[in-house]
């Protein structure tokens, strides 16, 4: 992928990605049932609103696909348009748009947390409580945490994400580099790989989110899993020694040329093909990745690629990772009887054992559901799944939990900083300004 407290994810609830479940889902195939009640052959139309646009999510948007073809054989008169926007371009303009104006599609693809929070205050959302026990369905999920707002459920996760790591063994091994350990590990073995002309750290900073998955491992290391909370609560603040020396660290690896050259004007998948190229030892990623990185027709690397979780720092978070459930299908709240009769029909058909088991195959997406047969799973999926399992715990991405304008500042923040034109205390200060600014407006309108 948490309101207010993080999840656990320890050994009981992560191993069982791996291993297979004890208790039975009673979950039927797809096909295998009943149409909704009520159809009677009238016209009706759904809109979906999905981000499988990118050409390594062809085989998601095929799954998407035939969950639609069968939804609409299950549902008379039943007709789904699909509408692909870029998960960007969807999260922070189009979703919100629409939400303001009260004209969402009736199912879309959204975030947990903040975003989840500000919908349901927004009267948008339908809820999913009753629908989900209605379905069977309420038990056989890991989390439903960054969807829930007072007790009530407002999204369907489909699937789980880790962020850690990425290591090229090919390239350490030939440099005689163990996979790092520790901070000082993992300089040591940046300094030694850029001496030898090769790229310690893929970057693509253009797309300036993609700079914060690291520095938020970083700061957790340093000062806790718990500090985001606390900077929402004022116990914590951006300006403690022990979160700036998490981005002082992150500084340090831009003074060093550690990150690929020419990183603000590359673009995501930039990051992602210095990687797969095989021509930079590291990327910091989250599981998402997998697909382009297995894929033997755009990566030169399927058989070399592993994946750890972020070295210790020497703080009170290390061992733990990030990651959860913060992807979901929603439904607008605004849907006719027989739209939610289809809509019902939907889930049916997307949220079962044999699509999620697809998922994990074939895409590397942890599953959202537990899952009773984990086999013939890649070893790259195995190995994230089990760094997953044995972290101390795990904590959200912060752009779940923190203000829109807090994200907003510290994302063009971290753009300059790569780009040396500010530095970590000065960023830091701004950052805090902001926070207390954002806080104080919560607090005015709650």
């Amino acid at each position: 992928m948490k309101i207010r407290t993080l999840f656990p994810v320890t050994g009981v609830v992560a191993v069982s990605f791996i291993l297979s479940a004890c208790s039975s889902l009673n979950l039927n195939s797809p096909n295998s049932e009943a149409p909704s009640p009520g159809a009677k052959g009238e016209p009706v139309l759904l809109t979906i609103r999905h981000t499988q646009v990118k050409d390594t999510q062809k085989k998601r948007l095929a799954m998407l696909q035939e969950v639609v073809k069968s939804t609409e054989a299950k549902v008379p008169g039943l007709s789904i348009t699909l509408d692909g926007v870029e998960d960007k371009v969807n999260r922070f303009e189009k979703l919100r748009a629409e939400m303001a104006a009260g004209n969402p599609p009736e199912i879309f693809d959204f975030f947990g947390g903040t975003d989840t929070k500000d919908y349901v205050k927004a009267n948008r959302l339908l809820d999913l409580t009753s629908i989900l026990s209605e379905l069977g369905l309420t038990d056989k999920f890991y989390s439903f945490e960054e969807f829930t707002v007072d007790g009530k459920i407002y999204g369907i996760p489909m699937a789980g994400y880790v962020e850690g790591l990425y290591y090229n063994k090919k390239i350490l091994s030939e440099h005689q580099i163990k996979p790092p350990q520790t901070w000082n590990e993992l300089l040591d073995a940046a300094a030694k790989l850029k001496a030898q002309k090769i790229t310690p750290f893929a970057l693509a900073a253009k797309d300036s989110w993609v700079i914060n998955m690291m520095c938020n491992t970083m700061w957790v290391r340093t000062a806790g899993r718990d500090s985001v909370e606390g900077f929402l609560d004022g116990s914590k603040h951006w300006t403690d020694p022990d979160v700036v020396d998490a981005f002082q660290k992150y500084d340090l690896l831009v003074k060093k040329g550690y990150f690929q050259e020419g990183s603000l004007a590359l673009s995501y998948a930039e990051q992602q093909n210095k990687f797969s190229s095989g021509e930079a030892a590291f990327m910091f990623d989250g599981s998402w990745a997998n697909t382009p990185l297995l894929d033997p027709e755009k990566s030169a690397i399927v058989k070399d690629v592993g994946f750890m979780s972020f070295p210790d720092m020497g703080g009170p978070g290390d061992g733990f990772i990030n990651g959860g459930w913060s992807n979901a299908y929603g439904f607008s709240k605004k849907v006719t009887p027989a739209q939610l009769d289809a809509i019902k029909e939907f889930i049916r058909q997307m949220y079962n054992e044999p699509m999620q088991k697809r998922q994990l195959v074939e895409e590397g997406m942890p599953p959202a559901m537990k899952l009773q047969d984990t086999s013939n799973v890649n070893p790259l999926i195995t190995q994230i799944l089990d760094v997953f399992a044995t972290s101390k715990g795990a904590f959200p991405a912060f752009d779940s939990r923190i203000q829109t304008k807090v994200r907003e500042k510290l994302e063009r923040g971290m753009q300059e900083l790569v780009g040396g034109r500010t530095d970590p205390v000065t960023l830091m200060t701004e950052i805090q300004k902001q926070q207390d600014a954002s806080n104080k407006e919560e607090t005015h309108t709650n």
